[in-house]
């Protein structure tokens, strides 16, 4: 009885994957309040990331069942978006709980190389001048290039240093310094900080409270709340 249990058990596994592989769904097809609702990002920008990672991200062909580019960038956006657990959006986008742990450090890494292309502080002039003529536009702030605060990205506490991370609130977090400008553009990211440290501080160690100092910017002034 046992090896028949045994026996049944395989032969489930293996319909249940076999479903899932046939019933992958073309998730960029539906409309894009859908996909807002469930990615953040509208079609032609999930189309643009699936163009820029297809490179890094396309498997071998000759593969049986390769996951496609915009299913791993998919089933990696639904997870990070909502928060929600890798089996329930594997389900949604057609793949096995494995395949999405297996494939979320891969898309993940391709995300962050490709940062430095569109996340860039306006230290020359002519980048200077449209930011500050966006804040101007709507505040009438003259001379600003870029707006920043913190934000504190909470977290499970961690194993080493874990009261390091606790923040103002209590809370184990992670303390994220932005700098966006007038259309809420990200112009400079930093998220290497326990939620324990000061505003002051990781923006005096950022590479652009760095160069600030040493005069990268002639004419320009940063805006945050004190």
């Amino acid at each position: 009885m046992a090896y028949l249990a045994l026996l049944e058990d395989l032969a489930n596994h293996a319909l249940r994957r076999e479903s899932v592989f046939k019933d992958r769904a073309d998730l960029l097809g539906e409309s894009t309040e859908w996909l807002l609702s469930r990615y953040r990002f509208p079609k032609t920008v999930l189309l643009d990331l699936c163009r820029d990672l297809g490179p890094m991200l396309a498997q071998d062909t000759r593969r049986m069942n390769a996951i496609p580019v915009h299913i791993q960038l998919l089933s990696t956006l639904g997870f990070l978006a909502p928060g929600t657990f890798q089996r329930e959006v594997g389900d949604i986008s057609g793949i096995s709980q494995p395949s999405m742990s297996r494939t979320m450090p891969a898309v993940l890494d391709a995300i962050i190389s490709l940062a430095p292309n569109y996340i860039q502080f306006p230290y020359r002039d002519p980048q200077q001048a449209e930011i500050k003529r966006g804040f101007h536009a709507i505040a009438r702030f003259p001379n600003i290039i870029g707006a920043i605060d913190c934000t504190h990205i909470a977290i499970k506490a961690p194993s080493t240093n874990k009261f390091n991370y606790v923040n103002r609130k209590g809370l184990h977090s992670v303390n994220v310094q932005i700098v966006c400008d007038a259309n809420l553009s990200l112009l400079n990211v930093v998220a290497r900080w326990p939620g324990g440290t000061h505003d002051s501080f990781i923006m005096q160690n950022s590479s652009v409270g760095v160069r600030l100092q040493e005069g990268a910017v002639e004419d320009g002034w940063l805006i945050g709340e004190h």
